[in-house]
């Protein structure tokens, strides 16, 4: 099944869900340490940049400076696809938040701080609302 690519299903059909958790991001030089779990890896010229469970991150005694909340938009987006994250980002940033935004092959993926979550999330449905 091929993505959806106009913006407007998109934004009203994105159904955010809020994952259960913490999660940091860290990096880290060569590999992923054992007992470490990734929901996201990216290779960068400094390091390996992972986000991962804040206690996982803890119990291998990596640093992290940034606490989020992991937010899946569960409309299936086009690679593609223009204008979901601008405004999503748009309708965050307008409310004060910050978000980190990973493109999986099926979904678009946010990280948003920890304690703002639920905020995000209306925002999100609110956003959706006004999109139908």
């Amino acid at each position: 099944m091929t993505g959806e690519t106009d913006l407007r299903v998109l934004l009203s059909a994105m159904r955010p869900r809020l994952n259960p958790g913490r999660y940091v991001f860290t990096t880290v030089d060569g590999e992923i340490p054992s007992g470490v779990g990734p929901v996201v890896t990216v290779t960068e010229e400094e390091g390996l940049t992972l986000v991962l469970p804040q206690q996982e991150a803890d119990a291998a005694g990596l640093a992290y400076e940034y606490v989020a909340s992991w937010i899946t938009l569960r409309v299936h987006s086009a690679l593609e696809a223009v204008g979901l994250t601008a405004a999503v980002a748009r309708e965050l940033a307008a409310a004060g938040l910050s978000c980190n935004v990973v493109a999986g092959f099926h979904h678009d993926h946010l990280f948003v701080p920890y304690e703002r979550a639920a905020e995000a999330v209306a925002v999100l449905e609110d956003l959706a609302r006004r999109s139908a």
